[in-house]
């Protein structure tokens, strides 16, 4: 009983974790450094650390706890789905709601970000849409698109009638003979 799926290769959770760890710390000391540079006290330099250094511990811990649970669960259960990402995000944003102190906010938070990343994930993990083939011209595959859903001339006329620029075959003569025997004036034909 052969399968065609690959075989899952273990990542290493501590490293990649601790990793994460860092640079998400990173990204809270600069957002801390902001938070602290918008107050209305004046504080000193430190105030990164000991006024919003809050921020720095839970932007740490999430991006930590995210990766470690995201591959640990992917070590265990020996797949690359999108099951991680989502708990991954869930106690992930489980860090974030115990910033609050009430269960709901724990539990709603990291529901939250559960189905945020699992969703993301799931969709293709990228903001831009899929990816398109590099090996197809666009040119052609937009000609390609184009012959597929190309109508009838005379479809599109029994559709949306004549005018506004969608004129079928002998339109010249129809228009020639209604002006004829509703105003009573010869149009001219036009050479063509």
């Amino acid at each position: 009983m052969a399968t065609n799926e690959a075989v899952y290769q273990p990542k290493d959770a501590i490293a990649s974790s601790i990793k994460s760890t860092m640079i998400t710390g990173a990204a809270g000391a600069f957002v801390s450094a902001i938070q602290n540079t918008l107050t209305k006290q004046n504080v000193t330099g430190w105030g990164v650390f000991t006024r919003t250094g809050g921020t720095i511990a839970v932007f740490a811990a999430m991006g930590g706890t995210y990766e470690f649970a995201k591959t640990a669960s992917a070590n265990l259960r020996e797949k690359n789905d999108s099951w991680n990402p989502t708990i991954g995000g869930f106690l992930a944003g489980t860090m974030m709601g115990l910033r609050f102190r009430t269960v709901p906010s724990v539990l709603g938070y990291g529901a939250g970000l559960a189905v945020l990343l699992g969703t993301f994930d799931y969709t293709g993990a990228a903001l831009t849409g899929y990816t398109k083939d590099p090996e197809v011209d666009e040119y052609e595959r937009k000609e390609l698109l184009r012959r597929n859903r190309r109508r009838p001339i005379q479809q599109t006329v029994e559709e949306l009638g004549e005018g506004r620029g969608i004129y079928g075959p002998g339109y010249d003569e129809r228009r020639r003979e209604r002006i004829r025997h509703k105003y009573g004036i010869d149009v001219p034909a036009v050479a063509q």
